[in-house]
């Protein structure tokens, strides 16, 4: 029967082990910090090492780009690693620490990461960034949009405006909003049934259809933001060699060259205006411009690479459509021969010594030594928490006190903290 002993000892073994993993992670973000700092994600193909962490330990990409910035904030806050690795804060609170903590204000955060539970210390610090917030007379160089598509196929977005933008864009959405209400305002239902938040997204959706039926501009053609390169199609399909013919070589409208693999990706899907030349590079036609993917057949490549193919590449914007045998040599542009690939790994295939196989619906990629780059680095090895405990253990003493906040469970006075912090800060509250 469970009795008072029994769940104070099952709590402090509880509470040890947590002490163990945290000394373990203060370990693991030491390493992680050594590996960003030196660039090795290079190495294994990946954009960085939240990309690598992501394909080679099965961390999710937002808890891998958190894991690298708490890591190299750490490296500026001595007493905070320390009580990191001897288990005595929580990575709860020293994600929140590394938010605000800095050499001279670290000693007061790591305080309150002592007498405060991660709860209540990540609201203090949440407060306290509003606080020093609203002083920052550079708001408006934070302006942001983000989305993403939630699971039930809705667009979520978030957003972030200047004051006066701010002002201005709830302006417009005011007058929208009446103007869609006085259009509604004959059927009962939709006053009845339909939120107030529901109708102010029906109004951004009207203040969008009315841009998006605007008329166009004579300065919003797509041709100001076009980049020429010049490229022989001789130079593309390799019968010229170029040591030999270096003015044949590709390049900008300015004059600038190209290295032939940079053109054959800039060619790979691209806009193409064919131009007949003479012998001394006068133009005799030029042709229509042509789109070498064309959107329907972008749309179903989309449809089906959904992202990057390229192993451990998950992004979903900026995307090309690769040619997996360039047109330049034949390959034709239909969805057996194309590839989804991010700028990055685009660039990887062209220039970097990658190549790809294609049987069926499978790619293969490799690197520049003919390895196959696998699709995941994940090793799934077993877990060993009594190895982990052991480990850990021989190199630091650690207790499940260490961990209990001293407090005395009464909720604290958020405002009044956030006041000291303020002028701790040489700032005031306005």
């Amino acid at each position: 029967t469970p009795n008072q002993a029994s769940a104070d000892l099952l709590a402090d073994e509880i509470s040890t082990l947590y002490a163990h993993i945290n000394a373990a992670t203060s370990r693991l973000l030491e390493k992680i910090q050594r590996f960003d700092e030196r660039g090795l994600y290079s190495y294994f193909n990946c954009k960085s090492t939240a990309q690598w962490l992501s394909w080679a330990c099965g961390i999710g990409l937002g808890a891998g780009r958190e894991k690298v910035r708490v890591a190299n904030a750490l490296v500026k806050l001595p007493k905070t690693r320390q009580a990191f690795r001897e288990g005595i804060v929580s990575y709860s609170k020293v994600r929140a620490l590394t938010r605000v903590a800095t050499e001279a204000n670290e000693d007061a955060f790591l305080n309150i990461a002592h007498h405060a539970t991660a709860a209540q210390t990540e609201r203090i610090i949440r407060n306290h960034r509003r606080v020093i917030a609203c002083q920052d007379d550079k708001a408006q160089f934070k302006r942001s949009l983000t989305w993403l598509w939630d699971t039930d196929g809705a667009l979520v977005f978030k957003g972030r405006l200047a004051a006066e933008q701010g002002a201005l864009f709830l302006k417009a959405l005011e007058q929208v909003f009446k103007a869609h209400e006085h259009h509604k305002c004959h059927e009962a239902a939709y006053q009845e049934q339909i939120s107030v938040t529901c109708k102010h997204a029906d109004a951004l959706m009207l203040l969008t259809e009315q841009a998006l039926g605007a008329t166009p501009t004579a300065t919003s053609s797509a041709d100001r933001y076009q980049v020429s390169v010049h490229v022989s199609a001789k130079a593309l399909t390799g019968e010229l060699d170029l040591k030999v013919d270096p003015e044949d070589a590709p390049q900008l409208e300015n004059g600038v060259s190209l290295p032939l693999k940079t053109a054959e990706r800039l060619t790979c899907d691209a806009s193409i205006v064919p131009i007949l030349e003479n012998a001394k590079s006068e133009p005799l036609s030029v042709g229509r411009k042509t789109r070498t993917v064309p959107a329907a057949l972008r749309r179903a490549l989309k449809r089906r690479d959904k992202s990057c193919c390229f192993p451990g590449c998950e992004q979903i914007h900026y995307v090309d459509a690769h040619h997996i045998r360039h047109w330049a040599h034949g390959g034709e542009t239909k969805l057996d021969n194309l590839v989804s690939l991010c700028r990055y790994h685009h660039r990887q295939l062209h220039e970097g010594g990658f190549e790809i196989e294609c049987r069926g619906s499978d790619f293969t990629f490799k690197d520049a030594l003919g390895r196959p780059v696998p699709v995941t680095r994940e090793d799934h090895r077993l877990g060993d928490v009594e190895t982990l405990v052991e480990n850990v253990s021989a190199e630091i003493s650690l207790d499940a006190a260490g961990l209990k906040a001293e407090c005395d469970w009464r909720p604290p006075d958020y405002h009044h903290i956030a006041e000291i912090l303020a002028q701790y800060a040489g700032t005031e509250r306005p």
